[in-house]
């Protein structure tokens, strides 16, 4: 008996032992559960500092004297005797928002046959003569906020606000001859000079922008917006269109190029007769920079 039981114990144990791995063959894998790890949102930034080849037309008034002025670029840069910009852009953007913030520095001299005499203010002497020289430092700078509303595909819709403040300094000079009464003008020489000093004021912003991804690193963008509204001017426009393309990373930053046009416009006044400071302009031309992207 026995005997048996040790015979029946061995045949079972080599039983199982040849049977094990098919059997085991035949159970599902076993797998440690996995935990998806949250999407981590964060911020991205794009600096672009880029060149803007300027072209101006419209009135400019300083202490009641107004010029009618149209110059292209090329007449800027041929006949002005100062031609100095520095501008930039920078976005921060997390998923569906961004704050933006641009910067516009220039000092730009237009004279010649790019500035026309016009009908001063009332109770203003008429003391533009011939040869007048316009010369303006600006700085233009915008801050504010976008929110993307809609998405389809590769387009996207964002809605934007913030505000653009604006400094001038303007100084107006022409040729004087004989008596003429140049009333509260500077005079140096034979010319008379008529001169701003600081004009500072503030615009509300508000506009929408759509960008388009043409192809991985290829986007084409176009944004409008309206401001002023009595406020800081009278009222202001901007349109800007553009194309960005990726040129190659270094070191976690992405290069892009940009190409694009811009064309900003506004229309301000303060002061009456003699302290009659008028900017009624468009400034627009094409726009060209280097985008970095991290």
């Amino acid at each position: 008996m026995r005997n048996r039981s040790f015979w029946l114990l061995g045949f079972f144990c080599a039983l199982t032992a040849t049977a094990a791995p098919g059997f085991a063959a035949d159970l599902p894998p076993f797998h440690a559960p996995m935990i998806e790890a949250p999407a981590v949102s964060g911020w991205t930034y794009r600096v672009t500092p880029y060149g803007w080849l300027t072209a101006i037309t419209g009135t400019q008034t300083v202490r009641g004297r107004s010029v009618k002025v149209d110059a292209s670029f090329i007449d800027i840069v041929e006949k002005s005797d100062s031609l100095v910009a520095l501008m930039g852009n920078v976005e921060a953007r997390n998923g569906p928002f961004a704050i933006y913030g641009d910067l516009v520095w220039s000092k730009t001299g237009v004279d010649g046959s790019n500035v026309r005499s016009r009908t001063p203010a009332p109770g203003v002497s008429a003391t533009i003569g011939t040869s007048v020289n316009l010369d303006v430092t600006m700085a233009i700078a915008e801050v504010g906020a976008a929110y993307e509303i809609a998405r389809s595909g590769p387009v996207a819709l964002d809605i934007l606000g913030g505000a653009r403040y604006w400094h001038q300094e303007a100084d107006l000079s022409f040729n004087i001859a004989g008596a003429v009464d140049v009333g509260d003008l500077q005079v140096i020489g034979g010319r008379a000079f008529a001169r701003t000093g600081s004009v500072d004021w503030l615009d509300p912003v508000i506009g929408a922008r759509v960008r388009y991804e043409v192809s991985p690193g290829h986007e084409l963008f176009l944004r409008g917006d309206i401001g002023g509204f009595g406020v800081g001017s009278k009222f202001s426009w901007q349109a800007i269109g553009g194309y960005l393309f990726d040129l190659g990373s270094y070191n976690g930053i992405t290069f892009s190029g940009l190409i694009g046009y811009r064309a900003l416009s506004v229309d301000y006044a303060q002061g009456e007769g003699a302290q009659r400071y008028e900017f009624d302009m468009i400034i627009h031309g094409p726009v060209l920079g280097l985008s970095m992207r991290f």
